[in-house]
């Protein structure tokens, strides 16, 4: 048995190929029972079986395996389950014969309330709280429903039974292929399924309504939502029909399934998951309310449906092999879901949009404490916190980058033939560039490997001198050190002009070239002669020019010279390196201040979220110009505050509706009063009366915001009369509107009281993670509630993803040597894997913060710069 302990994979000597699932479901006792046939191929001479099984109790009596064209059933000598490992193994007498066979076992198992397995969520059925069962087996939790080979890889059928109470509806992977009703139980049949992996097999169970719909080519769809909620998923179900008709031109393949059910689920830790045929979603994913969604919410459910959707042919037609390939299913679906949006709402420019993801992954890959695209995993303890920026939005943003590099028209073609040939199998990272070498022409491989096997990126450096053009390339880290690495990097670059075009590999650390020859015109010495590289944004690096380019750069911003993706570049790479001690502060706030009639949505959200930064870390490193610095931002925000105003226009944008609700919110934390009056009076009419006219849900959050901003211990109207609102709605969109505002207070003992709120059972285990955000004086606050509740969330939270949460949100704020040592201490004897890397990149960004803080004191011209800008008028 010792053989078969702390192996990352299970022993191959037996495939897979068929399984046959019963399962019992008891909701009131929240328990299961069940049983399992599996079809297997014994490839190699051994005396064992082991496979995955975790929480479940196997019936020791009941386990045999039966080879083919044989009556007589093996029983195994021992049985044992190695809870440590998640492994079941059968150990018997003699060696199993070659070829195949059938292995039975019954068990039983508990409906958890962890949000994984086979688990309960709880819904309200006219005032009764009641259970459904719902399963989530991503990464690696089917074992706690039946006992599996539960690796990607191991593809098999899947032929599941259900044993439920009448009046409930059933689903599962595939259309129902008969259905027995017996008194108060009936027995539900289903189709077999197609070749999948074992983390896609889904079933629920519970009280749903429907809405149906059918694509072009006949494919049935449906949305199943709680009773009465209905309505709420007409967009959902519009959205996925024409995905579905998308990508089936787009993969040059149909939707290999008769049907496809869409579900929304009260409890959920992910967002959705793209299970097989049945994709499950948390509500604030797939549902969308009129009256009270925000356009923000809308998008979300757009993307969030395409990104599943995609999955169903890169994840579940062609499957990774291991998780150390996660990201070639979760950056492709990442990407593909923007391409599909984009083509559906055209008019919401989402390819601007994704900068803001792009950022987020340059973020945590400006970590020494990043990992590489492609992460060995030695552990199924490890695989949830690589569900992380680096396999989703790197991923896609290298996607990007290469599809930019290739052209579109190659890119897809390869794409369709990869996915052609590896349909129904497994397939590694480099399966992919194969197919795109050979559809291109180009050195795939070579060039994609610099960005998928090492950790970080480049910085590229641009400097011209005497008519010649110099590029460096290092790796760029947030700390400001000198990192290790050398990339293959696609650069694009524009002077003067979008017209003046070129484009060429960096291939070495530093390549000069004249630039004469190089632009076929010398470069003028006025500030008209601007050059932008990594145009558009399609590269996956930071750009740092030298000052009299970046001088340029600024005017063109002013002269309004620059497109929107290039101006959010410029701003993104300036503030990384300014938090990179490569520039200064000063220098920052110079060149936001040529923001000042920015009017692009995605543009003005990263400079929202960049102030945000640059205030909670002046608040360490100068809070006697903290106010001047806060009024800075409140004088380069109001020009678009006030064009925007309060209400909503007839027939205006979808991207100012959505610009509205984040710069008043921005506006109200940065201490705005009018902003806080006004937000205010509207939240009290709103209370008076819940008509959405006066506070429309795209500003919903800014009224929470502005009336957190006057609660304190003596003063507690404002907190109570939030807390009436989420008491008395039934939207989760609201609901986690509220719980991110409730910590937005200046005041600590309140702070305590939100935090501790989300402990509270009316507070979904899901949705305590909105609420983690604290304002700076809540931090310490926020760190000690952490301490004092860490067994409690630990227990709560520990086995997902969730936990992860919890300690980067608290941790990450701070800004001292100090600080980072006393967390260190507490998490010495407290670290998981689930948490390991998690603190280490937190810890990180203390340090990076801390030093950031120090230089940010240093600077001579800031105090001067920083008044001037807080007095300058509109």
């Amino acid at each position: 048995m010792e053989q078969f302990r702390k192996q990352a994979r299970l022993p191959k000597f037996a495939v897979p190929n068929r399984y046959d699932i019963r399962l019992k479901p008891d909701l009131s006792a929240c328990t299961f029972g069940g049983s399992v046939s599996i079809l297997l191929h014994i490839v190699a001479d051994t005396r064992f079986i082991v496979l995955n099984a975790a929480d479940l109790s196997i019936d020791s009596g009941s386990v045999s395996f039966t080879p083919q064209n044989s009556s007589k059933a093996l029983q195994p000598s021992k049985v044992e389950l190695v809870e440590e490992d998640e492994i079941l193994v059968l150990e018997f007498l003699e060696t199993l014969p070659m070829g195949m066979g059938v292995l039975a076992i019954l068990f039983e198992g508990i409906l958890n309330d962890k949000m994984k397995g086979f688990y309960r969520s709880t819904f309200e059925d006219n005032g009764v709280k009641k259970n459904m069962a719902v399963t989530q087996f991503e990464p690696a939790d089917a074992r706690r429903c039946f006992p599996c080979w539960d690796e990607p890889a191991c593809k098999a059928k899947f032929k599941i039974t259900l044993d439920v109470p009448s009046n409930l509806v059933a689903l599962s992977n595939m259309p129902i292929m008969e259905e027995k009703v017996d008194g108060h139980l009936k027995t539900v049949s289903y189709q077999e399924s197609p070749i999948m992996s074992t983390y896609l097999v889904a079933v629920v169970v519970g009280l749903f309504d429907y809405l149906e719909d059918h694509t072009s080519d006949g494919i049935k769809v449906r949305v199943y939502c709680q009773v009465g909620k209905a309505s709420q998923g007409k967009f959902a179900l519009y959205v996925a029909v024409k995905t579905l008709e998308l990508y089936k031109e787009y993969f040059a393949v149909p939707y290999s399934l008769p049907k496809l059910d869409m579900i929304a689920i009260p409890d959920f830790a992910a967002g959705a998951m793209e299970n097989y045929g049945l994709v499950t979603y948390r509500e604030t994913a797939l549902l969308y309310d009129e009256q009270h969604s925000a356009a923000a919410n809308k998008q979300r459910v757009a993307t969030v449906v395409a990104h599943e959707l995609a999955h169903q042919w890169f994840g579940n037609l062609v499957t990774m092999e291991w998780w150390t390939h996660l990201w070639l299913n979760e950056g492709f679906a990442t990407w593909v879901s923007y391409l599909a949006t984009d083509s559906l709402f055209p008019e919401w420019k989402i390819w601007t949009q994704f900068l803001d993801e792009c950022t987020e992954g340059l973020r945590l890959d400006g970590l020494a404490e990043s990992h590489p695209i492609e992460v060995e995993i030695n552990h199924a303890g490890e695989i949830d916190e690589i569900f992380d920026a680096i396999s989703y939005i790197k991923g896609a943003s290298l996607i990007r980058m290469l599809q930019s590099y290739l052209g579109a028209e190659p890119f897809q073609r390869s794409l369709a033939s990869y996915i052609k040939k590896y349909a129904c199998s497994n397939a590694k990272t480099e399966d992919l560039w194969s197919a795109l070498e050979e559809g291109s022409g180009e050195p795939v491989n070579k060039l994609m490997n610099s960005w998928t096997k090492q950790q970080g990126y480049p910085v590229v450096s641009v400097k011209v001198k005497d008519q010649k053009l110099e590029f460096d390339q290092s790796r760029f880290l947030s700390s400001g050190a000198q990192g290790d690495g050398q990339w293959i990097v696609p650069i694009t670059l524009c002077c003067g002009s979008y017209d003046a075009h070129k484009n060429f590999l960096l291939q070495k650390e530093t390549e000069l070239f004249d630039i004469k020859e190089f632009l076929g015109y010398p470069i003028a010495e006025d500030k008209s002669s601007w050059i932008k590289l990594n145009v558009d944004q399609t590269g996956f690096y930071r750009v740092k020019y030298d000052e009299e380019l970046a001088a340029r750069l600024r005017y063109a911003i002013q002269m309004k010279c620059i497109s929107a993706t290039d101006r959010f570049g410029i701003l993104d790479d300036s503030f990384a390196l300014c938090m990179a001690r490569q520039l200064s502060l000063t220098s920052l706030l110079t060149l936001m201040s040529a923001y000042r009639e920015e009017e692009e949505y995605t543009v003005l959200s990263n400079l929202m979220t960049i102030s945000r930064k640059v205030a909670r870390v002046a608040a360490d490193a100068s809070p006697e110009l903290l106010d001047y610095i806060k009024q800075s931002f409140i004088n380069l925000f109001q020009h678009t505050a006030e064009k925007l105003g309060w209400d909503p226009k007839q027939g205006e944008s979808h991207l100012n509706a959505m610009l509205r609700g984040e710069i008043l919110t921005a506006l109200a934390v940065f201490g705005h009063d009018s902003t806080i009056n006004e937000a205010t009076r509207r939240f009290h009419s709103f209370l008076d009366d819940r008509s959405t006219t006066l506070l429309p849900p795209d500003i919903r959050k800014t009224a929470y915001v502005a009336v957190m901003q006057n609660v304190s211990s003596s003063n507690r109207l404002g907190y109570e009369s939030l807390l009436r609102v989420y008491r008395e709605t039934d939207q989760s969109q609201e609901k986690a509107r509220i719980l991110s505002s409730l910590a937005s207070s200046h005041d600590t003992s309140v702070i305590l009281e939100a935090l501790n709120f989300l402990l509270s059972s009316e507070v979904r285990s899901q949705d305590a993670v909105f609420g983690l955000s604290v304002s700076v004086e809540g931090r310490e606050t926020a760190w000690m509630w952490l301490k004092d509740n860490w067994d409690h969330i630990s227990k709560t939270w520990g086995s997902g993803f969730l936990i992860t949460h919890f300690v980067s949100q608290i941790v990450s704020p701070f800004a001292s040597f100090e600080k980072a040592m006393e967390i260190q201490e507490f998490f010495a004897s407290r670290t998981t894997p689930s948490v390991a890397r998690t603190l280490k990149q937190s810890l990180e960004r203390v340090n990076i913060n801390a030093k950031w803080a120090q230089s940010i004191k240093n600077e001579n011209e800031l105090a001067d710069t920083v008044k001037e800008l807080a007095i300058i008028k509109l």
